[in-house]
């Protein structure tokens, strides 16, 4: 299976005052749905097999099985299904794996994978009903249905993960997008949004609206701990309440190659695995030891690694464990969620959208990975090779001369 292309919406601030407070959830997938289609006007629309779009609130302008919906709202043959996926954070990505494994198994040519949340209209955790017995059976602590809290567990177990490394990989995060941003790597995959509003009538939404450029540690110091008195985690260490969609086009390789489609990345395998509930930060380790377990690699193997920023918290634990450095130019070289921001559902698809951009950066590197931390204590890694990769080993035999 092949990534061909990805997409997203810029992504904006939830709330009254962000810049989609009066669009629908629905059409920013129907934008994404649309961009692909015209990005690829080389592949008939109707050798798409599946529509499978992930949102985590799945209500109002985002339920109603939206893959089929926006499918439909987007103009795709009435033929194509579509189906809707709710792995919360993972959504996106789950949304990938589960067409990729259909093409592998011959069910699927094409299919487009996607995700949206729109945490301004449908707040995280809108209409759910826990069970009292996670907590009255204690099978979770209380801690476990509220993320914020969860990172400061990690905080807690870990004491070497302070709030000043936090907020030096969040001021990093921050350099590191704006540099991406004035070097062109960023809008190449945003599609532009019409929005409205009440006061400003029409506009154009061409710009991630949360990324704080200039950022220092000292101003992050001082912001406030709202999980916990004197606690770690702050909306400066932390990513933001956002709206936003992401989609991509997914291919057999021997669909690619009749319709000479490019290639951006091939998936490997992929893994996901379930951790304590109450430190649900650590999901991205074990998923990403299973997946390398599957291919066979090591973390050694991997040159580029696309991370979502939950917390900075959740991405010290990842690196600590691995043995990697803070600030590794390996790990989200391009800034990461805490400036851009995390639409829940839709982030894993952007990891890979921007994964695929770097890939062609960088052909010294044959292998990456996207991963995520997942609420419920989960984690998802999804291990892909670059097609561009170019083997530059030195095959100098034992003496010095040229093999």
């Amino acid at each position: 299976m092949v990534f061909v292309e990805g997409v997203r919406t810029p992504f904006g601030k939830a709330g009254d005052k962000g810049q989609y407070a009066q669009t629908r959830a629905d059409d920013l997938v129907v934008k994404v749905i649309r961009e692909l289609l015209r990005r690829r006007p080389e592949l008939p629309p109707e050798r798409i097999d599946d529509v499978a779009v992930a949102a985590t609130m799945q209500t109002g302008d985002q339920g109603l099985t939206i893959g089929r919906t926006a499918a439909l709202l987007a103009g795709l043959p009435r033929s194509v299904p579509g189906f809707a996926i709710d792995r919360m954070c993972a959504g996106a990505m789950t949304a990938v794996t589960t067409v990729a494994s259909g093409i592998a198994a011959g069910a699927y040519d094409a299919a487009i994978a996607g995700g949206v949340e729109h945490m301004g209209h449908h707040p995280i955790g809108e209409g759910a009903d826990p069970n009292p017995r996670f907590v009255a059976d204690r099978l979770v602590d209380p801690s476990a249905l509220n993320m914020g809290a969860t990172a400061e567990n990690l905080h807690d177990r870990w004491p070497g993960l302070t709030r000043e490394r936090a907020d030096a990989y969040a001021v990093v995060s921050q350099e590191r997008y704006a540099k991406a941003l004035a070097n062109g790597h960023i809008t190449a995959d945003l599609v532009p949004v019409a929005t409205r509003s009440a006061e400003l009538g029409w506009g154009l939404a061409t710009a991630d609206e949360l990324p704080r450029p200039g950022t220092t540690a000292d101003a992050l110091a001082g912001l406030r701990t709202p999980f916990r008195p004197h606690g770690r985690v702050t909306a400066g260490n932390a990513s933001g309440l956002t709206d936003g969609a992401t989609g991509c086009l997914l291919v057999a390789a021997d669909v690619a190659r009749e319709y000479g489609l490019p290639v951006r990345m091939r998936m490997v395998t992929f893994a996901f695995a379930g951790v304590e509930p109450e430190t649900m930060g650590t999901g991205p380790i074990p998923s990403t030891e299973k997946a390398l377990a599957k291919a066979g690699l090591t973390i050694d193997d991997i040159g580029l690694i696309e991370i979502n920023e939950a917390f900075a918290v959740q991405v010290l634990a990842f690196i600590e464990h691995f043995g990697l450095a803070d600030e590794d130019e390996r790990v989200n070289p391009w800034g990461g969620a805490i400036a851009m921001g995390h639409p829940l559902a839709s982030s894993g698809i952007r990891l890979m959208t921007q994964l695929a951009r770097e890939f062609a950066e960088h052909p010294q590197v044959r292998y990456g990975l996207t991963t995520m931390c997942v609420g419920l204590g989960m984690g998802g890694t999804v291990i892909w090779e670059n097609p561009h990769w170019q083997d530059t080993t030195d095959r100098s035999d034992t003496d010095g001369s040229a093999a």
